[in-house]
C-alpha cells in the first residue's frame, strides 16, 4: 500500500521540502553530459504518452469521444505498467519490469549509490521517493478512469482531469529534477543509459 493513499491530491507533490542538488564531480566533460542526456530521451516517450491521454481528455470535454476510451488509454500506457512493474512499491517481485524502471530503480541508482558519493545518496533516495508520488498518482488515475467509465458523469469526468492534471505536473517536476541533477553522474560513474 502506499504511503501517499491517504494524501489529499492537492498535497500530491515532488517539489516538497528541498530537493537535494547533485554534488560537483570533478573531471566531467561534454561527453559525459552527453551521455548523461540519454535520460531525457527515454523522459520524452513517456511525455509523449502524457500528451495522447491529455488530448482524450480534452476530446471527451469537447464530446466527441466517450470515458471508455480513458480508460483503454491509461491502461496501455507504458509508463503506468512501468510505475506497475515497480517492485519495491508493491511489495512483491513482479515478473516483468519495464525498461525505464528497471533501468532506474534496479540498476542505475543502486550503481550510483555504490559509488558513495555525498550527496548523490541522498538524490537518489528523493528520486525513490518521488517515484512513489508518481506511482500514487498513476493508481489513482486508473481508478478515475475505470470509475468514469462505468458512471458517466460531469464529477467523474472531473475527477478524472484533476488526477491527470496532478499527474502531468508531477511527471514533469520529476523528470526535469531528475534529468537536470543525474545528467553528469550517468554520464561520469555509468558511461550513459
Amino acid at each position: 500500500m502506499s504511503t501517499y493513499s491517504d494524501t489529499p491530491l492537492e498535497d500530491l507533490t515532488v517539489e516538497f521540502g528541498t530537493r537535494p542538488k547533485a554534488p560537483a564531480l570533478p573531471g566531467v566533460t561534454e561527453d559525459h553530459r552527453r551521455q548523461g542526456r540519454k535520460l531525457a530521451a527515454i523522459h520524452r516517450m513517456h511525455l509523449m504518452d502524457m500528451a495522447r491521454i491529455a488530448a482524450m481528455l480534452r476530446r471527451i470535454e469537447a464530446g466527441t469521444a466517450g470515458p471508455e476510451t480513458l480508460t483503454e488509454a491509461v491502461q496501455g500506457l507504458d509508463l503506468t505498467e512501468n510505475m506497475r512493474s515497480f517492485g519495491s512499491l508493491c511489495g512483491r517481485e513482479c515478473k516483468v519490469l519495464n525498461f525505464h524502471h528497471d533501468a532506474e530503480e534496479f540498476s542505475m541508482f543502486p550503481q550510483l549509490e555504490a559509488q558513495q558519493v555525498e550527496g548523490l545518496t541522498a538524490l537518489v533516495a528523493r528520486l525513490r521517493a518521488e517515484h512513489e508520488v508518481v506511482h500514487e498518482l498513476l493508481h489513482r488515475l486508473e481508478r478515475a478512469a475505470m470509475a468514469l467509465m462505468f458512471e458517466t458523469s460531469e464529477e467523474r469526468f472531473v475527477e478524472a482531469q484533476a488526477i491527470f492534471w496532478k499527474l502531468e505536473e508531477v511527471i514533469r517536476s520529476h523528470f526535469g529534477y531528475e534529468e537536470t541533477q543525474l545528467e553528469e553522474a550517468i554520464g561520469v560513474f555509468l558511461e550513459g543509459i
